[in-house]
């Protein structure tokens, strides 16, 4: 059955809301029909504008109402917008003035109380046109991966849609909801929330006939009264549920679902008891892999699964738990159907890892490489070609896609709809691996190359092709496009720096959402952005809308335009010798005295010809600190100097707080700022035209929001590290350095560990070598005792002294009373028997913060994370 198209009428009916066309002279209703396909809620990610809706969503952080004159100018017609912008007079977007929206030609206009409500009005209504089963899968951890195992066990005999990645939040839920169509014969939608009142607005949205709840765990904790309110809240996704999956080893879950609420909610229970509907035996962990004994109804049944830790095995148990609820319902069919079951069972075998997370590497021949080579399919490339189009450091944009599986879809309409996706996003060239890919190659426009199977393009296809490009790698796991990853990727140690982009992102949204309207930031990304990179962090900050970068000196801005970094920097330590790249590549000075100002002004001259009219400027006043920047009495001659000359603008006028973190200096700091607005002010009422201000760092933007001015420079506090333990907790961590284990050894009571014989082993010892050491960045202060490291999250003390490339660190247990006394009257100690060789060692992290190393050898978190160096290869994730 064909649905009636979406219109823009009956969207507006199903949010309650009026539906206007305005024109310059009158305001009318509209009588001619749009028909909406696509949902867009990010200006950013527009593909289509034909057939969009634009919703204009507000929080604390952001305005999506400050877009849709950008979004008007690329196309879109359709927006959902609220009352109170459309009854304003005017927009304005970054500032500048743009039309009023009743002169808007064409454009239709649903007006609403409360954007985001309507968005979830909308989801509920497309999900109330569909009756195949929608699975709801909720729980403090494993919903990702049990919604994309079902995927994989369920998908070779269903057509399935699924939220992509974890699209599980308020906006995210109804974004998914809204991908079902008639094509589609199940669904599979996680739900997450993190404060009380969520789940109902989302159990309107998904209304799951079957329900699985996964766990229960700490995540978000600090916004529920208890444990068990948590529990409470999650569960009401499950109200109008038929039946509950659930492992009945969680006493907490089964205690409320005694609610009177749940009377008619049936439950299928797992776990080690004889009460659970699917008890749990044997679990034989072995070669890598699992094999689950577990009997249901009388009934034996065997799983085996290439993983053996804990987390994937409940991950597994609950798919199995729900295969048997979806192919046997209630009352629960004879013996003699259970071969239902079985042709499933077999397919556990096969459940492949699921990649979390997009990552940017880089590659061969100075490419850059983002790896999603866990599985294909239309909604996840969408999202990976999105994170590709961020990335400006190379004009030319490769993707190397497999076919896409079971999508359910007539496969010609499915490659050109690919197709296009790839040209409106400017993909230079395609390569395609697998028989469709093949077949259909004909419809991509750009360039390309198609095979038919890995191995053939990795014989056929010269790596040296590849060469200053980003390289999207894309593909369904049964391709083993790891292969490709391995070719291309750049070799390195094993000691890498993680940085968490959406991390970076909360962190800047955080600062954000305590500013007042208008306030602009300039994020700080001097010393290699402060150790985590340099035009990846540009790349994910452009992209995020902040106003200005900041670096030190003049070749860093050089590198970040060349990276196609195109917004406004700032260069804080400008030298004679940079000064005319610095104005070749548009790049904006801080002017801290006469001298710098005079050698500026003799490159102006020099280079009239060949620069813009203005050369903009930042002027640094000294307030206090006494570091860089004009003293009061400098000021006249600055003054003077400014107004002669029309080649210069000044763009921003800032000082630097001393002690912006410390509150027995906040009289200092408090007079630091009377004296730059004095300062400022003299300097703002000679010029003719407006001037930035701005003094303060991350701490000052919490401390002292009397002096945010204009805007306000985000440093330390958006890589994670926040001045203050309440903004600590605030804050995510954005940077993990990690290495692993390569040798372990046993080392007897009385000998000695490392350079100097500074170790000691005063028992017998079992020690771990990890090829990290102070040239890679780690502190030699660290040795010793001092340091630490975490394997499988137990603290292992460093040993004797750090070396350039290697460390060793004590694995050893603590020794048991109860052994007998060694050599000297020591008793030994034991390795701990879960740590291998080529385990992970973490030296810190979200768990161990960088603040902890800091402070055991005395020092900042800012220098542990400038110090770590650029040899340690850094790989950027989005979750």
């Amino acid at each position: 059955m064909t649905l009636p198209p979406c219109t823009v009428s009956i969207l507006a009916s199903v949010c309650r809301g009026t539906l206007r066309r305005t024109c310059a002279e009158t305001d009318q209703a509209v009588t001619g029909e749009m028909i909406i396909r696509d949902l867009l809620i990010d200006s950013r990610l527009l593909i289509h504008p034909d057939h969009c809706l634009f919703v204009a969503l507000a929080s604390e952080r952001n305005d999506g109402h400050r877009y849709i004159g950008e979004l008007y100018e690329k196309g879109v017609r359709a927006f959902l917008v609220s009352e109170k912008w459309m009854d304003r007079p005017g927009t304005s977007d970054e500032g500048r003035k743009t039309e009023d929206p009743c002169v808007w030609s064409g454009a239709v206009f649903i007006t609403v109380e409360d954007t985001l409500e309507a968005l979830q009005a909308l989801g509920a209504w497309h999900r109330g046109r569909f009756a195949y089963p929608v699975i709801g899968i909720t729980g403090s951890n494993g919903k990702t991966i049990v919604k994309e195992w079902l995927f994989q066990l369920l998908g070779s005999h269903r057509r399935i849609i699924r939220s992509p990645k974890s699209y599980n939040s308020q906006v995210g839920v109804p974004l998914s909801v809204w991908r079902m169509d008639e094509t589609h014969e199940m669904a599979l939608f996680e739900a997450g929330i993190s404060r009380p009142g969520e789940m109902e607005k989302l159990e309107k949205i998904i209304r799951p006939g079957i329900g699985i709840f996964t766990n229960i765990g700490p995540a978000h904790d600090e916004f529920f009264e208890n444990r068990r309110q948590k529990v409470q809240e999650k569960l009401k996704l499950f109200a109008n549920a038929k039946v509950l999956v659930y492992c009945a080893d969680h006493p907490l879950v089964s205690e409320c679902l005694r609610d009177p609420a749940y009377a008619g909610l049936r439950t299928f229970t797992w776990g080690r008891g004889n009460d659970a509907n699917l008890m749990i035996g044997d679990i034989d962990r072995k070669g890598g892999q699992s094999e689950i004994t577990a009997s249901c109804d009388s009934n034996e049944i065997r799983i085996t699964i290439p993983f053996t830790d804990d987390a994937s095995i409940e991950n597994a148990i609950h798919c199995l738990a729900a295969i048997i609820v979806l192919e046997m319902p209630q009352p629960l069919a004879p013996a003699g159907e259970w071969e239902r079951i079985t042709r499933y069972t077999n397919a556990f075998a096969s459940l492949v890892p699921i990649a979390m997370r997009l990552e940017l590497n880089e590659a061969v021949n100075h490419c850059s490489l983002i790896n999603d080579s866990y599985n294909s399919d239309v909604n996840s490339l969408s999202i990976a070609l999105d994170f590709l189009n961020q990335q400006n450091q190379h004009l030319k944009k490769t993707v190397i896609l497999s076919d896409i599986l079971q999508s359910g879809r007539e496969k010609s309409e499915l490659y050109r709809d690919i197709a296009a996706m790839m040209e409106t996003r400017g993909i230079s060239r395609i390569i395609g691996i697998g028989r469709d890919m093949v077949k259909y190659g004909g419809v991509f426009p750009m360039s390309k190359a198609f095979f038919a199977t890995t191995d053939e393009f990795l014989r056929h296809f010269p790596v040296s092709s590849f060469r200053d490009e980003t390289i999207l790698v894309k593909g369904a796991r049964l391709f083993e496009f790891e292969k490709i990853i391995q070719v291309l990727q750049q070799k390195a140690h094993e000691t890498v720096m993680e940085i968490n982009l959406d991390a970076l992102v909360h962190n800047l949204n955080h600062y954000r959402a305590t500013l007042p309207a208008g306030t602009k930031t300039m994020a700080m990304v001097k010393a290699f952005s402060y150790g985590s990179g340099s035009f990846e962090i540009a790349n994910e900050l452009q992209f995020h809308r902040v106003d200005y970068l900041a670096v030190a000196y003049a070749d860093e801005g050089v590198e970040l335009r060349k990276a196609g970094i195109r917004l406004p920097v700032m260069v804080m330590s400008p030298e004679e010798q940079s000064l005319d790249i610095l104005l070749k590549y548009n790049l904006e000075p801080e002017i801290y005295n006469l001298h710098i100002l005079r050698l500026l002004e003799e490159t102006i001259a020099r280079n009239q010809t060949s620069i813009l009219q203005e050369v903009r400027i930042h002027i640094k006043l000294d307030t206090g600190m006494h570091r860089l920047g004009f003293s009061e009495e400098e000021l006249a001659p600055l003054l003077e100097r400014l107004t002669a000359n029309p080649a210069l603008r000044v763009q921003s006028v800032f000082s630097h707080l001393a002690a912006s973190e410390d509150p027995s200096e906040d009289d200092f700091s408090s007079h630091q700022i009377a004296r730059f607005r004095t300062m400022s002010d003299r300097i703002r009422e000679v010029l003719d035209y407006p001037v930035l201000l701005h003094i303060l760092n991350s701490a000052g933007i919490t401390r002292f929001p009397e002096a945010r001015f204009d805007m306000v420079r985000l440093g330390i506090g958006l890589y994670g590290v926040g001045s203050s333990p309440a903004e600590q907790a605030m804050l995510r961590n954005v940077s993990t350095l990690k290495s692993v284990i390569t040798q372990i050894k046993r080392i007897p009571a009385g000998d000695t560990i490392g350079y100097n014989r500074k170790g000691k082993a005063e028992h017998d010892m079992v020690l771990a070598v990890v090829p990290v050491g102070y040239a890679d960045g780690l502190d030699r202060r660290l040795s010793n005792g001092r340091g630490r490291m975490y394997v499988n999250g137990r603290p292992a003390p460093i040993i004797g002294n750090i070396c350039m490339d290697l460390t060793m660190i004590d694995i050893t247990h603590p020794p048991a009373p109860s052994l007998p006394a060694g050599r000297g009257g020591r008793r030994p100690g034991w390795v701990l028997p879960d740590i291998r060789e080529g385990d992970e060692v973490v030296i810190f992290g979200d768990r161990h913060p960088v603040g902890e190393m800091a402070e055991a050898i005395g020092t900042i978190p800012y220098e542990v994370l400038t110090g770590i160096s650029r040899r340690v290869k850094r790989i950027y994730f989005h979750e």
